[in-house]
């Protein structure tokens, strides 16, 4: 094989992390993926993984292989898409990964109205509970809550957002007073449950004067790894949530929630399209964070006034 196809192909492999993978994704048998391997380690004269059906692991040189040769492909992507671009036409491959609630109600429909305009385009939308690597998955964009921790990737502000405490009208009728984040530890809070943790970690700052941030531990009979389940348990009347201003808006505004604890407020959670550092951003990418932030940029948190149980969301 060439060896651009010789990379490529690597290059796939070490992303399925197995042959079996591997052979699921290229449509090929297990002894035709294991073999091409063979002839790839026979030519370079250097083993480039151990491996078993269920799990390949790189070696130093296959390391070393994935990464000058990932290098390489890129900057032959990086080419043609340049030369692409002088005909300001939308095409190739677009994958996206956003977090299940925000890809459903916002994310697909943008994208739905994008590759209508764009149908050149091969566009994929995966979602997930929790963000993935975009390199380890081959993703081109992430939609992420608040600042990206890794610095090498380059993110847009798509949506401006907050994360407001809300109960049901029912709930707040009946419920102990409630007049600083401390005072959750009175009340059974409805937590998004992100890890093997026992409690949930929900940061405030207060609303006037000195500027002041409060983290509580909290925690509550019930509990979900899903946005929309804990939504449902809060206006059921369960309980106190956290939940994104984008998530609940309309709920707010409806009168099946209300904002509680006047005076204070949920950090800023504002939502970033990321992508990966590189000397050339395919046209394609930089077109759909555009879009993504000309079609968000009505949406964003009103500005409220405290009342005597919490704050109006209109």
């Amino acid at each position: 094989m060439p060896p651009l196809d010789d990379l490529a192909f690597f290059q796939r492999l070490a992303r399925a992390g197995s042959l079996t993978a591997t052979a699921r994704e290229l449509g090929l048998s297990l002894s035709a993926v294991s073999k091409r391997l063979k002839q790839l380690e026979a030519r370079l004269g250097v083993a480039l993984a151990t491996r078993t059906t269920r799990r390949l692991t790189l070696t130093a040189e296959g390391e070393l292989y994935l990464a000058r040769g990932g290098a390489i492909l890129e900057e032959l992507v990086e080419l043609e898409e340049t030369l692409a671009d002088q005909r300001a036409e939308l095409s190739g491959p677009l994958r996206i990964n956003a977090t299940f609630g925000f890809g459903r109600r916002h994310v697909a429909p943008l994208l739905s109205a994008f590759c209508r305009r764009h149908p050149r385009l091969e566009a994929a939308l995966e979602l997930s509970n929790f963000p993935v690597s975009l390199a380890d998955q081959g993703f081109d964009i992430g939609i992420r809550v608040g600042e990206p921790p890794d610095s090498r990737l380059v993110a847009r502000r798509i949506l401006a957002n907050r994360r407001i405490l809300c109960a049901s009208p029912g709930y707040v009728a009946t419920m102990p007073a409630l007049e600083s984040p401390a005072d959750l530890a009175a009340h059974p809070c409805l937590v998004l449950r992100e890890n093997a943790s026992d409690y949930a970690l929900w940061r405030f700052e207060r609303r006037d004067g000195p500027r002041e941030e409060q983290a509580v531990k909290v925690s509550g009979p019930l509990a979900s790894n899903d946005g929309e389940v804990i939504r449902r348990l809060t206006r059921d009347g369960h309980g106190v949530a956290l939940r994104s201003w984008w998530d609940v808006h309309q709920d707010l505004a409806a009168g099946q929630l209300v904002e509680v604890l006047p005076g204070w407020r949920g950090v800023r959670a504002d939502f970033h399209a990321v992508y990966d550092q590189r000397r050339h951003v395919p046209l394609r990418i930089r077109a759909f964070i555009a879009y993504l932030e000309q079609e968000m940029a009505g949406r964003v948190p009103p500005v409220t006034r405290p009342t005597t149980t919490g704050e109006s969301s209109t």
